[in-house]
């Protein structure tokens, strides 16, 4: 079995290009309330898959837990205000957005042109990538050897739009399979359901090394990406008061200690 450690994460992320550029340029508004409403209403609803380790989910007592968790803990608590943290269905999370239900999306959730285009978000906060997870028993060892096979992935998931944009990958694919979360998606690839499921590299990272199933992170991604805290387009000062806040902990050393217990290493961007 191959467990991919931080260092090959930290190795990885070295090579990934520069993402798309952050909606947080957007001009601040005089009518820009989404601030005010939050420091008034005295909580903070951070919407996320309660199933997406590490960066949400719930542990053996069913309190959720992450390092986005206790990233926007420690961002709730200097401002001043209560976290809430709502399950929603990812599928529909722009929607849970955009009626109001939820305050941001914040759960690896990956900045691509087209979110960038419709939100406002933070600067990005970790480098990712979209990776294949394989059985070890596959014999399946580069992307190549996926074709004329079937592979899963999480539905409304950026490993969609990854899949999407490697044409000439998915061209070669026998199909594709959308499933709920990416527990479930590895569920089907140990009951040999799909051949491949497409994630996020350090969500395939801490599955491999906390269940110690026999799964392997081919070398070649699919594309590189960068995760970061959406809101929805008008909150410019909401958005703000959360970058200066997570600037905040990078500077005062938060960060890297929260990273380190998620990932046994700083590997944050925060400030860097």
């Amino acid at each position: 079995m191959k467990k991919f450690t931080v260092a090959s994460c930290l190795a990885i992320a070295c090579v990934l290009i520069a993402g798309v550029s952050l909606a947080s340029c957007a001009k601040k508004d005089a009518s820009d309330v989404s601030l005010k409403a939050v420091m008034d209403k005295k909580n903070f609803v951070l919407g996320l898959d309660d199933s997406f380790p590490p960066m949400g989910f719930r542990d053996e007592n069913n309190e959720i837990v992450g390092y986005d968790v206790d990233l926007a803990k420690e961002v709730t608590k200097r401002m001043g205000v209560e976290l809430v943290c709502q399950p929603i269905d990812w599928n529909a999370k722009e929607q849970e957005l955009n009626t109001g239900k939820i305050d941001c999306i914040w759960n690896g959730f990956t900045i691509t042109p087209e979110r960038a285009a419709a939100m406002t978000f933070t600067k990005p906060y970790l480098k990712n990538a979209q990776v294949l997870v394989v059985r070890s028993d596959s014999g399946i060892k580069t992307l190549a050897d996926l074709a004329g096979k079937t592979v899963g992935l999480q539905a409304g998931s950026s490993a969609a739009d990854a899949l999407e944009g490697a044409t000439a990958f998915k061209a070669s694919l026998k199909g594709t399979v959308e499933f709920k979360d990416n527990l479930t998606a590895l569920m089907d690839l140990e009951a040999k359901g799909v051949n491949a499921v497409v994630m996020d590299l350090l969500v395939a990272n801490d599955n491999i090394n906390r269940s110690g199933k026999a799964y392997t992170i081919l070398s070649e991604s699919l594309s590189p990406e960068e995760y970061g805290v959406g809101f929805r387009k008008a909150d410019v000062a909401l958005m703000t008061k959360v970058q200066s806040t997570l600037e905040a902990m990078a500077a005062d050393g938060t960060i890297a200690k929260i990273a380190t217990k998620w990932f046994g290493a700083d590997i944050s961007v925060v400030g860097k």
